[in-house]
Formats: structure tokens, sequence, C-alpha cells
């Protein structure tokens, strides 16, 4: 969640996107590498709350997803996060869902079998984000529609073959950053 910290040589969307808005802005970066949803409710909601925000990102799902948390736990998850944002704060709200993470160098290794099977598991997360995202009125990212510009470009990608690199978080960045503009 992401309500930024302009350091410099800092890695992460959030940064950028800071690049982008005026100089009198106070950003908050409330990312914490490798946490799932769940932590995220007890962890950085409550301080995203207490500071009035005006614009949140967030991008709180592919280590769910690979780190295998259910379904209905995470949308559940999902429902009461945008919930308690939308009910207690009056910020914009810019969202990114799933990219094909089948094109991961980390997945490599899947047979084409479970390749389809886990895309058609990223289509249904997907669908059920876009859901919840219009529910509550949350300017969707559409990573799956960006995959040919993520995946076509292994420097995207860090050598855990799972984290975007800096190059590919400029990418990220940019496509937060057409949402926010949109």
């Amino acid at each position: 969640m992401g309500v930024g910290s302009n350091q410099p040589g800092s890695q992460g969307y959030v940064p950028l996107i800071t690049d982008h808005l005026s100089h009198d802005s106070h950003t908050l970066n409330l990312g914490i590498s490798g946490i799932k949803i769940h932590a995220a409710l007890q962890q950085e909601l409550p301080l995203a709350l207490s500071t009035n925000p005006q614009l949140i990102t967030i991008w709180l799902v592919t280590n769910d997803f690979i780190g295998g948390v259910p379904y209905a736990s995470y949308m559940q998850d999902l429902n009461t996060l945008l919930n308690q944002l939308r009910t207690s704060t009056q910020a914009r709200i810019v969202m990114a869902n799933l990219p094909d993470v089948t094109r991961l160098p980390l997945l490599a290794h899947l047979d084409a079998t479970k390749k389809a099977a886990l895309q058609h598991e990223v289509q249904r997360w997907n669908a059920q984000i876009a859901i919840l995202a219009h529910q509550y009125h949350v300017t969707l990212v559409d990573l799956s529609a960006h995959n040919s510009q993520i995946t076509a470009h292994p420097e995207y990608i860090s050598g855990d073959g799972f984290h975007p690199s800096a190059a590919g978080y400029v990418q990220l960045a940019n496509f937060f950053w057409s949402a926010i503009k949109s």
C-alpha cells in the first residue's frame, strides 16, 4: 500500500510515482516487501487510515497468489481493505491486479498443463479483483493487459525471477501513473 518515500536509490514503484507529484506533496510508502494482504490489514491499513491520504496505490496480490493464499481468503481480505479505505478516507485509490505469473522465470519449470491451470487461476483472481475495484470505485491498473510489455523484456524481472528489477519498477510506476492521470 503506497500512501512513497522519495529517497534517492529507493526501489519500488511508489518512489517513482512520487517523482510525478507536486513538490509540496507529502508521501508515505507503507509497502513492506513480501507482505501479504492479511498482514497488511493489521500492519499497513491503520497507519494509512491515520494519515488522511489523498491518493492510495495498492499492489497487494502477487505474494498472496504465489504464496498459496486461498482465493476466498484473499478476496475477503481485499474486500475488507477496500471497504475500510473507501469508508474511512476520501482518497483516490489505484490498484494493480496480477500479471501473467506463468511467464516469470521463477515458474519457467512448469509444464504446459500446470501453466494453463495457473493462467486460469490468474484470470479468476483478476475477474474478482475487477469486480471489487468497480464496486469500490477503485481505478484498476490491469497488469494482465500489459503482459507483453512486461514479459517481453527480461530486464524488467530481477535476478530472483519473481520481483521487478529497477527497470521493471519504472515500467510499473508508468502503468500506475497513466492510471492516476486518467
